[in-house]
């Protein structure tokens, strides 16, 4: 369990030189910021060889890590072939962010389809039910995070979330505030909606969620439809410094990732903001 709330980024900080896990591992470390999201989004780019090196050097530098599993996921999908590949995405995923240490590994758990949202939240119970399953059975205990999505027709608003983990022994929501602002078209932007956001988790899942809890922040663009692309806090209209001050209020500990186009800069921003606040 966190110790306190760290600020990191998605993926190897911009400013890194020799690219590579390792090298951004260390580079964070110089940086003075204290957690890493290993990006599998396009490919499970670590092998299983790999992993043990990559946990020993995070813990060397006291980076912790996180996971985001790959993009094609749908474990709402009617297509067999699409509903097993999404199962196996997110199994792998946590394998091997496991073996490198991490405590947890997010992703986009599904899409309505155009169908009832109850009847998709079902759907997504069982793969997540199935993919728990496997991991127990593997003896692999790392936090599986649905994490809040950006647009209406993808399945993954916080209350879904919440109430999907409140039937499952690893599963925790990854909250990415800037989806939820882009989602609501707007909304989701003030000091009393986050602190009814985090009372959320917190009345459902207890103060533990709160003490690890996985989050995504960066600007956002947006359209009536919800998400278009990611900004840099300072170009866009996310209200960052009352979320920070409701994180603050909340004693949350547990991982804040950037995911600004300017990555470890806006990551900086946020834990000197944050370092600021009473």
């Amino acid at each position: 369990m966190p110790k306190e709330l760290l600020f990191g980024t998605a993926g190897i900080p911009l400013s890194t030189k020799n690219r590579s896990t390792e090298n951004g591992i260390k580079r964070l470390k110089e940086l003075k910021l204290g957690c890493m999201e290993l990006e599998f989004v396009r490919s499970i780019n670590i092998s299983r060889e790999k992993a043990p090196e990559i946990k020993k050097i995070a813990a060397q530098e006291s980076i912790e890590l996180t996971v985001h599993a790959p993009f094609y996921i749908n474990l709402n999908s009617v297509e067999k072939k699409t509903y097993y590949a999404s199962v196996n995405y997110i199994f792998s995923s946590a394998k091997i962010g496991f073996l490198c240490g991490a405590k947890s590994v997010t992703f986009h758990a599904g899409f309505y389809m155009k169908q009832e949202p109850k009847q998709v939240f079902q759907k997504i119970k069982e793969g997540i039910k199935e993919i728990e399953k496997k991991l127990i059975d593997v003896g692999i205990k790392i936090w599986l995070r649905p994490e809040t999505t950006g647009k209406a027709t993808q399945w993954g608003s916080l209350e879904e979330i919440v109430f999907l983990s409140e039937e499952f022994e690893l599963v925790q929501p990854c909250i990415d505030f800037s989806h939820l602002h882009a989602r609501s078209t707007g909304k989701n932007n003030s000091l009393e909606e986050f602190t009814e956001n985090l009372s959320l988790v917190e009345n459902k899942l207890g103060k533990k969620a709160l003490n690890e809890l996985h989050m995504h922040l960066s600007g956002i663009n947006y359209s009536e439809k919800g998400e278009r692309k990611h900004l840099i806090l300072k170009e866009s209209d996310m209200n960052y410094k009352d979320l920070l001050q409701v994180l603050k209020d909340f004693k949350v500990k547990g991982w804040l990732i950037c995911e600004s186009p300017n990555l470890e800069e806006d990551a900086l921003l946020l834990k000197k903001t944050f370092d600021k606040l009473k």
